[in-house]
Parts: structure tokens; C-alpha cells; sequence
């Protein structure tokens, strides 16, 4: 009896005298593929986690990896306004699922009589980005909405006598006003900051190709700085169409990284958009682009310089 007591006391005593180390915070693992673990880690390699998830412990390759946080981090999007016209936010990484549920009625149909295109909305007041090409030479312009019921299902909404309230054809980029509808509110997107793109890096791009509502489609970052005519693109392969033009290229946080605007003909993946600095450029200086509505043809654009007909030697003067 007295070796029991002593045993035990020995081991209440080294119990209290081993150092106390911290539970570790669970983890939330976003995976590739679109699943989602929460639990401890148990172990991490160079190669490799083993997260304790409550009912067994899971091997996660670290490549199949999209994102790590902690459990107790916010998953609401914290917001932060940079402009008068715009929003950015701080945003987890997420699933496309998730993101195109939480965003996807900010982008919109943008019809005119000539053809149409895909638009996003920026803020409360019913501000919309899209291509300059889409309304070019236009001035009824027709916008479809994308209301979600309380029952989880969108409700077509289309609205006419749209604002152009600024054209910029030298980036390709024009900004509507949506008007404003009793018992709506508008759904904004979020744009990017300007150095968080990176080559590789995951985006969709959520449009109206060939009139097909509300499509998405999945690529990466080929490059940021593909130049044509002087001007940088961002060149994905996220499938870009007719239609796309003007809608909204998304990052995994669901930020907009890029306006879709043009693709390379008979090829797929080889699509390209706006860079979002181009589009924050265009945003705040909207007044040296301010559309006249006297004046459709706004704005200005210069005229190439005449051409040589004479091609021999340039005359000595005298």
C-alpha cells in the first residue's frame, strides 16, 4: 500500500513538474480540389501534414495545398475603402463555389443593339464597369441583373435607360450607371490591389459567353505583362469568348484582378483581360473621360500621322 502511494505521489509530482506546452490552434486547410479540413497539426514535413481532424488523422500532401489559416481567423471579409467609387477588402482564399455564390450577382448582362457583352458592379450606387467596345456608338443601353430569391434561385432583372457616364477607348474601358430599383440592393465586387498578382496564380472569370448567363470558367495566370500596341494584358487561361467581354476576372479571394476584353482567334486558353490598375486609373480620373451626351462620339482620339508616298532619298536642301 505505502509502494501505491509513493508511486502515485512520484507520478502527481512529475506531472506537475513537465513543462506545460500550449494546445495548438486548429487550422483551416483549403485544398486544390475544393475541399476543406479543420484540425491540429500533428506533424509537418517538407513533403507533407498530418492534421488531426477529431475522428482520424489525415495525410495531406503539401502540394495538393491551396491556403492555410487559423481556425479563430475571420472569415468575414474586412473592408476597406480606397476610393469614392470602388471598395478593397481583405479576404480569405476560398473556394470558387463559395466565391462565385457570394459575387457572382455583381457581375451583369450588358445589352445593346448591336450585340452584348458582360459588365460588374463596383458600388452601391449602381456603378458598372465594362468594355469600351461593348457600347461603342451606343447610346440605349440595356443592363440584366441577377436577383437571388430568398430561396437560393436568381431572378432575371433587366433595366433600361443606363447611364454611360465615361469612355476611355484607348484602354478599352467604359463605367455605367445601373439606375437604381425599389426593393434591391446592389451586390458590389472588390477590386484587387495592384501587386498581388503573380504568375501562376489561380483566377476565373464568371460572364455572359455567347449570351450563356452567368458562366465560369477556371484557368491561371500565364502572364502579367503581355504587351500588344504598347499596352499590358494580363494573358490567362481561364477560356475567354464572346460575350465575356467587360466581365470581371477574379482572383481566389474573389477580388478583381482584370477586366476580359479579347481572345486569340481559333485558340482556347490564350485569353486576355485588363489589368485592375489600368481599371483604379481610369476609376479616378473618370472626369478626363466624362462622356457628352451631345457628343456621342467622346472621347478623343488621335489620328494616325499620314503616311510616306515617296520612299526614295529625302531631298538635300539647297
Amino acid at each position: 500500500m505505502r509502494l501505491f502511494n509513493f508511486i502515485a505521489s512520484a507520478v502527481l509530482i512529475a506531472t506537475l513538474l513537465l513543462p506545460r506546452f500550449a494546445v495548438a490552434d486548429p487550422e483551416v486547410i483549403e485544398l486544390r480540389g475544393g475541399q476543406r479540413l479543420e484540425g491540429e497539426i500533428l506533424k509537418e514535413t517538407t513533403e507533407e501534414l498530418f492534421i488531426d481532424v477529431g475522428v482520424d488523422v489525415v495525410r495531406v500532401p503539401l502540394d495538393d495545398i491551396l491556403s492555410r489559416r487559423g481556425a479563430s481567423e475571420a472569415d468575414h471579409t474586412i473592408l476597406e475603402q480606397e476610393s469614392d467609387i470602388y471598395r478593397i477588402a481583405d479576404q480569405p482564399v476560398r473556394r470558387i463555389q463559395e466565391l462565385v455564390n457570394d459575387f457572382g450577382e455583381g457581375v451583369v448582362l450588358v445589352e445593346t443593339s448591336s450585340g452584348l457583352g458582360s459588365g460588374f458592379i463596383i458600388n452601391d450606387r449602381g456603378y458598372c464597369v465594362t468594355n469600351y467596345h461593348v457600347v461603342e456608338r451606343e447610346t440605349r443601353i440595356t443592363v440584366t441583373i441577377f436577383d437571388r430569391t430568398e430561396e437560393g434561385d436568381f431572378q432575371r432583372r433587366r433595366i433600361e435607360d443606363v447611364r454611360i457616364l465615361a469612355l476611355n477607348p484607348f484602354f478599352d474601358l467604359a463605367l455605367l450607371q445601373i439606375p437604381t430599383q425599389e426593393n434591391y440592393e446592389f451586390t458590389p465586387t472588390y477590386l484587387a490591389r495592384d501587386w498581388e498578382l503573380e504568375q501562376g496564380e489561380d483566377v476565373f472569370a464568371v460572364g455572359n459567353p455567347l449570351g450563356l448567363e452567368r458562366s465560369v470558367s477556371q484557368g491561371i495566370v500565364s502572364t502579367t505583362n503581355r504587351n500588344f500596341d504598347g499596352i499590358v494584358y494580363i494573358q490567362t487561361t481561364a477560356h475567354i469568348n464572346p460575350g465575356n467581354s467587360g466581365g470581371p476576372l477574379f482572383n481566389s479571394r474573389g477580388e478583381v484582378v482584370g477586366v476580359t476584353n479579347m481572345k486569340l482567334l481559333e485558340t482556347e486558353g490564350l485569353g486576355f483581360a485588363i489589368p485592375i490598375s489600368y481599371v483604379k486609373h481610369f476609376l479616378e480620373n473618370r472626369d478626363a473621360f466624362a462622356f457628352d451626351e451631345n457628343n456621342p462620339n467622346t472621347g478623343f482620339r488621335y489620328p494616325d500621322p499620314p503616311r510616306r508616298s515617296n520612299f526614295g532619298p529625302l531631298p538635300t536642301p539647297e
